[in-house]
């Protein structure tokens, strides 16, 4: 799937909406749903959606600006479409916008959480770094890690890591980076928020790799600079908030600028 900003007001009321409470604690919820039309199974996600205010975050865009940024950054991920829509919820009609993904499983694969792949094959006291390096995992984990600190992820739980199967073929991979929507500027909801927020504060996250604290999980990375194929350029603001000026306001997209190249250039500086 490219990645791509659909400003079209497409009517997808057709779509039937699962409540997945949030992991990280925050108040609201978060919407699911998916497709299967020739062949192709599509996956829909809301932003933070509460029931008496609608849909009120901005978590799929999160997802473009940081699926825009590890292409450029040449991390492999999963694409994002971001849809304007019309959506119905309990026989209310919602207008959003939404992010779509393509099932990124292979034909005879099924998938398992990393949290439950370590229980069932880890080796006693064994990390859940060395695990992921035992496996052959070991470039995909340190750019996780640097990225989830430039993007401050909340919740790079166990599950928001997977691991693909193949019995009969007998493959084992990991899948593409994906799931950024509690990222960035993801809990506030004004601009007033946004410039009062500090973008190198370390807040506590949920990562089944390391610890709490994203900036400590960056020494485990034994070798910081060769995570990247690219590197990032204070120009690149203009390719990863292109189509999104009306989306979010100035305040937001200079925050988020922000936030993700001062802390790029502190990952440059290891």
């Amino acid at each position: 799937m490219e990645t791509r900003i659909i400003l079209e007001k497409q009517d997808l009321t057709y779509l039937k909406w699962s409540h997945i409470r949030t992991s990280s604690g925050t108040a609201g919820t978060f919407l699911k749903s998916e497709s299967n039309m020739d062949g192709v199974k599509k996956y829909y996600k809301l932003s933070n959606f509460d029931p008496v205010n609608g849909i009120v975050g901005h978590e799929c865009v999160n997802e473009i600006i940081v699926d825009r940024m590890l292409t450029l950054l040449g991390v492999e991920h999963l694409n994002y479409e971001l849809i304007n829509a019309d959506i119905e919820i309990e026989g209310n009609t919602y207008s959003t916008f939404l992010c779509v993904s393509e099932d990124f499983k292979k034909r005879g694969e099924s998938k398992i959480a990393l949290d439950n792949y370590y229980r069932t094959n880890a080796i006693h006291g064994e990390s859940h770094y060395d695990f992921c390096v035992r496996n052959g995992w070991q470039e995909y984990i340190d750019a996780m890690i640097i990225v989830d600190y430039l993007i401050l992820n909340r919740d790079r739980h166990g599950a928001n890591i997977e691991v693909l199967r193949n019995a009969r073929a007998h493959s084992l991979r990991i899948a593409p980076l994906f799931d950024h929507g509690l990222s960035l500027l993801y809990s506030c909801m004004t601009d007033a928020d946004a410039k009062t927020f500090d973008v190198l504060e370390d807040k506590r996250c949920r990562n089944f790799i390391g610890s709490y604290s994203c900036l400590d999980n960056v020494k485990l990375v034994k070798n910081p600079k060769r995570v990247f194929k690219n590197k990032l350029h204070a120009s690149d603001k203009n390719k990863i908030f292109e189509g999104l000026e009306n989306i979010l306001s100035e305040t937001f997209i200079d925050k988020i600028w922000e936030m993700i190249y001062e802390r790029y250039q502190i990952y440059e500086k290891l």
